[in-house]
């Protein structure tokens, strides 16, 4: 796993466990292990699975941990195969039982590792028009998944307490209401103070979700 990825994971995951009120250091060092682990992609899902069977109380990661099994597949597991094996049968095997697994989470990483590589900074106007290609006719199943974002970008420039308002008052039809708060709150700011942190959490329709998906966003792009 690249060092960034795993450190944010070692700064998000103890901020979930403080505001749950669970003790996560064994739970950490397991769910880093099957990222780690050498075995194929489909044990690995199986392995994650049964750690979030096994733990109720986090259920609200299992698909976010999704994403970062697949973000470190991408970035690192694919190198130790074969050139072509993303076109292959046996990868697009895996996309189709895969399908309905994971959240918008992963697009954002990707764009993150993109401005990383590029140096830039990351812009949601950026994000959605130029990774996401959001008005692009051939890319209309992404502008409906971020409809809600497209039309609440003003946001970036606003606060907490007003993005956290706007998040409770999506449909529950969205396909991005899960993630709003924490997504638009890291574009807004994406490099807290402590103070900060505090308004996050004190605004955040899902405190557990929410201090996760953004510790980790933060923590990925600031070293």
């Amino acid at each position: 796993m690249e060092n960034t990825l795993q450190r944010a994971i070692q700064t998000a995951l103890p901020a979930f466990g403080k505001v749950s009120g669970r003790d996560v250091t064994d739970i950490q060092v397991t769910l880093l292990t099957i990222i780690n682990s050498d075995k194929p992609f489909m044990q690995k899902v199986e392995e994650l699975d049964e750690v979030f069977d096994d733990e109720p109380t986090l259920e609200a990661l299992r698909e976010v941990f999704f994403d970062l099994l697949l973000i470190n597949f991408f970035s690192e597991d694919v190198n130790k195969l074969e050139e072509d094996y993303l076109d292959s049968p046996e990868w697009e095997a895996i996309e189709d039982k895969t399908i309905d697994r994971g959240t918008e989470l992963l697009n954002v990483l990707l764009y993150l590792k993109e401005c990383e590589d590029e140096r830039i900074e990351p812009e949601l106007g950026d994000f959605l028009k130029e990774f996401l290609l959001v008005d692009e006719d051939e890319f209309q199943d992404e502008h409906r998944i971020y409809e809600d974002i497209i039309a609440n970008q003003i946001l970036v420039e606003s606060n907490f307490a007003e993005i956290a308002r706007v998040a409770n008052e999506l449909p529950a039809t969205s396909e991005i209401k899960e993630l709003f708060y924490s997504l638009m709150c890291f574009f807004n700011e994406a490099n807290p103070s402590e103070k900060q942190k505090e308004l996050f959490l004190a605004n955040a329709p899902e405190p557990e979700l929410d201090i996760f998906v953004y510790t980790l966003l933060t923590s990925y792009i600031n070293k």
